[in-house]
């Protein structure tokens, strides 16, 4: 069964708004990603936070629902109300669903409380658990949009809210619903900057995946909601194909070094959505600038696309939204496959041209690259993160 998915709502270091955050992405627009400091002790982090106002949350709602993380929820569903209040109009409240990713939640929020702790042996009296809670995004979503379907929220690290996706496929096959509101949101957060600090994993500069130059990841944000229904809305609803997923348990933070849980997800994938490697004319890679996720992704592509394939990395855009970094990266190949992409272009692979010599070689995007003439379009977003978590999903533009 296909699913089709709206036009989506986004904000992220690339803008505000899917035909802005196209557009930047499109023209390979670095500008989003900025040196910052105060996030961890003596250094300046190049980071991709989003620099634009974000909506209050109304006073109406619980105290524990206002957090940054649900405000660019917010922000994201205010870009796509009409279909979001459509869905309910339609299909009554019970049977929309919420479904979304995140890693963090509003812990950043709380992160005084943590600090007040510590100093006076006592939480304050604004402190409330909820707020960090993994159920505060779909808690709030559903609260804000009075859906009364299922509504809860997925947290396998980074690849958080592409899962989002895949559960809200299967909640329309099992016909739970008739819609489901899915992506994800994950703000900047102390805890996960100074962590993947700790492992060395970041960069300072900007990300450079799959260069032999690379030295980690860049970290983001970003706040994504998709109207995900069995019919498309409109001429720029793009279908759901399939996705598949793996669990290789490999270790907590490395990757299994030859990518065989990463080949296990993008099979899956192929075989969910019907479709064979050479019908793919795109691949959003999951490309973080890692030494060993690039070489285990690279490794893992070369398996699954022997005869090549056009690929990115869109990272050094966005940097690493974390959880919310697989409906970005929906979000971004949508893009590619709307109605609104009528020659067909690709994103670029943003970086500096050096590719590593002990990796096997991919076939990079480049402002020439574009979906092939005659053929239907169809791409692949890969997401995997620590614990040896995978998913790839596969998305098509209408005939």
């Amino acid at each position: 069964m296909n699913t089709w998915l709206g036009t989506p709502g986004v904000v992220c270091a690339l803008g505000s708004g899917m035909d802005a955050v196209a557009q930047a992405a499109f023209a390979g627009d670095t500008s989003g990603m900025r040196a910052r400091t105060g996030w961890v002790h003596g250094r300046a982090l190049t980071l991709g936070g989003y620099a634009g106002a974000l909506p209050a949350i109304a006073d109406s709602l619980p105290a524990h629902h206002h957090s940054r993380n649900n405000q660019l929820l917010l922000a994201a569903a205010l870009q796509i109300e009409p279909q979001l209040r459509g869905a309910i109009a339609r299909h009554g409240p019970s049977r929309v669903a919420v479904v979304l990713g995140t890693s963090t939640s509003g812990i950043n929020d709380n992160a005084p409380a943590f600090r007040h702790l510590a100093a006076q042996d006592c939480w304050p009296d604004s402190y409330d658990y909820r707020r960090q809670a993994l159920s505060s995004p779909s808690a709030f979503f559903a609260d804000w949009l009075g859906a009364r379907g299922p509504a809860y929220t997925l947290s396998t690290a980074c690849t958080s809210s592409a899962r989002a996706l895949l559960s809200a496929r299967r909640l329309l096959e099992l016909n739970l619903c008739d819609a489901v509101v899915c992506g994800g949101a994950d703000t900047l957060c102390r805890l996960t900057i100074n962590g993947f600090a700790t492992l060395e994993a970041i960069d300072d500069t900007l990300c450079l995946p799959f260069s032999a130059n690379r030295r980690g990841i860049n970290i983001g944000e970003a706040g994504v909601l998709f109207l995900m229904e069995r019919e498309p809305a409109d001429t720029r609803s793009v279908a759901f194909l399939g996705g598949g997923a793996s669990s290789d348990a490999w270790h907590m933070s490395a990757p299994e070094p030859t990518g065989a849980g990463a080949r296990q997800a993008m099979l899956a994938a192929l075989e969910s959505a019907g479709v064979g490697p050479g019908q793919i004319g795109w691949v959003n890679l999951h490309g973080t600038g890692t030494r060993h996720n690039d070489a285990m992704e690279s490794h893992a592509m070369h398996a699954v696309f022997p005869q090549g394939v056009p690929c990115a990395s869109t990272k050094a855009l966005t940097g690493h939204a974390l959880g919310a970094a697989g409906a970005l990266e929906a979000a971004l190949a949508w893009a590619t496959l709307s109605s609104g992409n009528a020659s067909g272009r690709l994103m670029p692979h943003v970086w500096d041209g050096e590719p590593d010599p002990e990796l096997p070689a991919l076939e990079f995007v480049t402002a020439a690259h574009r979906y092939a003439q005659g053929r239907p379009r169809v791409a692949m977003s890969n997401s995997f993160a620590f614990g040896g978590n995978n998913v790839s999903l596969v998305f098509g533009a209408q005939p």
